[in-house]
């Protein structure tokens, strides 16, 4: 039985490759991100696409009221935007910080906080963060807010692992490292990474269907190159 699964930021990269992969071996995908045109265009009978701006709270409320209305339970929601800003450390604002933050720290808080009441024993919330958000690992200039922000959707993960665990609902997160993706060239301009989208869409695929058997409150470092 095809499972109900929630993926954000799927108009590129990565989450736009899980969707099809969820969605190809018969599992029901609602896909989350502004431009849903990608998605749409693939007329794919399991994919629901709702364009969100993850940014404000009140934009998540269209996606709860699909839930409530044709889905009533979630199995699995995959954090998987982000947005990522390269600046000099002296140059980033505080708007800067606060938009890195709205998406890559409180839209995960906020849509978790949504999605919870619909999620039953066994269900799996997995977030995607960065190498560069891990304590101790290679940082790179430019990166403050982004990586900061993906340091902060690890430590929440762990608090949710404890806050629920009573529930059975697991927490888990992969910190991946470079994948050629648009977002990749924003970082490190002209760096050629070791795997494609499609290749870590694969490896998600499987974790957010089997990890929480495994895991939970466990960050997984997914990287085998540095950047």
């Amino acid at each position: 039985m095809g499972k109900n699964i929630i993926i954000t930021g799927t108009s590129r990269g990565i989450g736009f490759a899980l969707a099809q992969k969820f969605a190809a071996e018969g599992h029901r995908v609602l896909a989350l991100s502004r431009n849903t045109t990608p998605i749409e265009n693939l007329n794919h009978k399991n994919i629901t696409a709702i364009s969100v701006d993850l940014s404000k709270d009140e934009a998540i409320n269209s996606a709860v009221s699909f839930i409530k209305k044709e889905w009533k339970r979630v199995d699995i929601l995959i954090n998987n935007a982000g947005l990522l800003i390269n600046k000099p450390f002296e140059e980033l604002t505080t708007e800067d910080f606060e938009n890195v933050y709205r998406v890559n720290v409180f839209a995960v808080a906020s849509l978790t906080r949504n999605v919870l009441p619909y999620m039953e024993k066994g269900s799996h919330v997995v977030t995607i963060s960065s190498m560069g958000g891990i304590q101790g690992s290679m940082k790179f200039p430019g990166l403050a807010a982004y990586s900061s922000a993906k340091g902060a959707v690890i430590t929440l993960s762990e608090l949710l692992a404890e806050e629920y665990k009573n529930e059975a609902i697991a927490f888990n997160v992969l910190a991946i490292g470079a994948v050629q993706t648009e977002m990749l060239e924003e970082a490190f301009p002209g760096y050629k990474a070791p795997l494609l989208p499609n290749e870590m869409a694969d490896y998600m695929f499987d974790f957010a269907l089997t990890g929480n058997k495994f895991y939970n409150g466990k960050v997984l470092q997914v990287s085998s190159s540095t950047p």
